[in-house]
């Protein structure tokens, strides 16, 4: 048996009916999780200390004595914290727990170079500063943001109450610049539901938050992500580039 761990924000409704929903497609594979106080996005110190590492850690070790297989955080904060975030929560997971890591952010960036993707466009639900600060992070990796849509939301609770109609639509207005990918970022939006439609609507690969943070811990410790098609078909196909597996 295959026990995928998942660090999940507080306030989170999305991510784990869908990752377990994924996981039952998947042979015997299950899902579990671990939650730390996560309520608000936003860039004051306030909001940026939800994502101290000390609690993350703590919630982590909570799933090693489930002994899963891998401890992933399912959320999207190294993309405005930046990338060393990630890489050090990873590192301090595997430290204090002897569990891998993987986490969605290091899993994004890992599917966007499989892909060889210079262009992304970019649908969250976050406010103005945050999705700009998103923007120029990315950026600083040679990523240029060919269209974007933001729903300028600040309360985590409310990303899930964002109808998927609504997140289609704006799916397919960003495929309309033809980017070499589209990244739904944030794992409380329900876009994992719509992704193989837009992707067969428009052709251009759609990597959605929670699928990345289930394709990531699933290659981490070597498993077949082919499962994942039903949520990612491009995704699926990918492979993991394994320099970009990170290990303590």
């Amino acid at each position: 048996m295959i026990r995928l761990g998942m660090l999940t924000p507080s306030s989170n409704t999305v991510l784990e009916p869908v990752c377990a929903e994924m996981a039952a497609a998947l042979p015997e594979t299950s899902v579990h999780f671990s939650r730390f106080t996560v309520k608000r996005i936003a860039l004051d110190d306030t909001a940026l200390g939800q994502f101290d590492t000390g609690p993350m850690v703590e919630a982590a070790k909570l799933l090693a004595d489930a002994k899963v297989d891998v401890i992933a955080w399912n959320g999207t904060s190294a993309s405005w914290l930046g990338l060393d975030s990630d890489k050090a929560l990873v590192a301090q997971i595997e430290r204090e727990t002897g569990v891998p890591a993987s986490t969605c952010v290091l899993a994004m960036m890992a599917a966007l170079k499989a892909l060889g993707a210079k262009t992304y466009a970019l649908v969250t639900p976050y406010s103005d500063d945050v999705q700009e600060k998103i923007v120029n992070n990315l950026k600083g990796h040679g990523l240029k943001c060919a269209a974007e849509v933001h729903f300028g939301i600040e309360d985590n609770f409310s990303f899930g109450t964002v109808p998927q109609d609504r997140i289609a639509t704006a799916l397919e207005e960003v495929s309309a610049a033809k980017p070499d990918a589209v990244i739904t970022l944030c794992t409380n939006l329900a876009g994992a539901p719509v992704t193989k439609g837009i992707e067969a609507k428009t052709g251009v690969p759609i990597l959605d938050s929670v699928t990345l943070t289930m394709w990531g811990a699933l290659a981490r410790i070597g498993q077949p992500i082919n499962g994942l098609a039903p949520w990612g078909p491009k995704l699926a196909d990918l492979d993991y580039p394994s320099d970009e597996l990170v290990s303590a």
